[in-house]
């Protein structure tokens, strides 16, 4: 962020910097490249469609959790695009088969439902697989959890039915959510030992998403040596779909303080709104950081911060700062690529943060801003 001019930005927005970006896909592409992997975008997390050229420099494609995601990566990346919906909808299947390559059911039901279907599609092959959960993971958190009890998440062991197996091409897992290459070799272990036998008469396992493998201190031999386990072994081709890790760290929210008051502690309100913007934090939860921010109490200046809504509870945190902070004064949230774009809303009328990118050749390009239409438009 040195040297970009914050000060020609809008407030709020999300500014991508290409140059992390690609920092980012050069580390997968290394990981492709060492073993055989094909890596796809999970655009749940992240769908900043200007960007798709340059992921599809590196990646092979998207997976998508719609209708409308897949047909996203169909006409902006142009590449594999592969789906998983936990059901689909009758209406919508046709034109799902219009744009994927790759459809993943969640369950023998659909994948009977459905098959006839994809058996007699005429414009191209498209491959099918079966989401399976092998009812392990070390997610702590229930709501993140694919695998904790009674989820709605892929078929056990127990509920295979091996006789509507056939015309299946591929099976598909996913466990894992920021974690690194150490859980999935043990999640390995788990696969391998439950579902051996239907692995090695497939023609493609798919490893999911929740793979950090663009953070600091990532086991990138281990992540490559389970890869290779698998596809040495059963002689298959892996997929891994991570979403996070393609935009990990590659963005920012920049935010302005429009008011400063004291209730017990110094608050200052922003422009920006957990709840509209940043949704996460409060689901999470977690705290963001912000530039030449300390925690409470860490530096001289300590301020609770809080957005535009009526909710009581649209609070983000409590930073500290060398110096006190003053009306006007911008503020840049990190991480605020992923998760962020795709979730956010217009909860009280508040406007969405404009989207901006930073690349070398082009330099600060404002992508899209927002306005009075986009908010009565989504309504009636």
């Amino acid at each position: 962020m040195k040297d970009i001019d914050v000060t020609m930005l809008p407030s709020p927005c999300y500014l991508v910097d290409e140059r992390l970006l690609e920092k980012n896909l050069k580390i997968l592409d290394c990981v492709q490249k060492e073993s055989g992997a094909k890596i796809i975008l999970a655009t749940k997390a992240f769908s900043m469609f200007s960007t798709f050229p340059l992921i599809g420099k590196y990646l092979n494609g998207v997976t998508s959790s719609s209708l409308f995601e897949a047909r996203l990566g169909y006409e902006e990346m142009g590449k594999e695009v592969h789906i998983f919906s936990p059901a689909y909808r009758m209406d919508e299947f046709n034109e799902i088969m219009k744009y994927s390559d790759h459809i993943i059911f969640n369950s023998f039901n659909q994948w009977k439902l459905y098959r006839d279907k994809v058996k007699n599609h005429k414009d191209k092959k498209i491959e099918c697989g079966i989401r399976i959960n092998p009812e392990y993971s070390e997610i702590e958190t229930d709501i993140y959890n694919p695998c904790f009890e009674n989820s709605r998440m892929g078929v056990t062991l127990e509920n295979f039915e091996e006789d509507e197996f056939e015309g299946i091409d591929g099976l598909h897992f996913h466990t894992m959510c920021e974690q690194g290459a150490d859980v999935l070799e043990r999640t390995i272990k788990v696969v391998d030992e439950k579902f051996g036998k239907y692995i090695e008469k497939v023609k493609w396992i798919n490893f999911g998403g929740g793979h950090h493998i663009t953070r600091e201190g990532y086991e990138l031999e281990k992540l490559i040596d389970s890869i290779l386990y698998i596809k040495n072994k059963y002689n298959v081709d892996v997929y891994l779909e991570p979403g996070e890790a393609i935009a990990l760290n590659a963005g920012f929210l920049v935010s302005t303080v429009l008011d400063i008051m004291k209730n017990g502690m110094n608050i200052a309100i922003l422009d920006t709104s957990a709840e509209c913007h940043m949704p996460d934090v409060l689901a999470m939860p977690y705290r963001p950081y912000i530039i030449d921010s300390g925690m409470p109490n860490e530096y001289e200046y300590t301020y609770r911060f809080g957005g535009p809504t009526c909710l009581a509870g649209d609070i983000i945190g409590d930073y500290s700062f060398k110096e006190p902070l003053k009306i006007g004064d911008k503020l840049i949230f990190c991480d605020m690529a992923i998760y962020s774009m795709v979730k956010n809303n217009t909860f009280n009328g508040v406007n969405l943060p404009a989207i901006v990118k930073y690349s070398e050749e082009n330099g600060l390009e404002v992508i899209k801003k927002f306005g009075y239409e986009d908010f009565k438009n989504r309504l009636s």
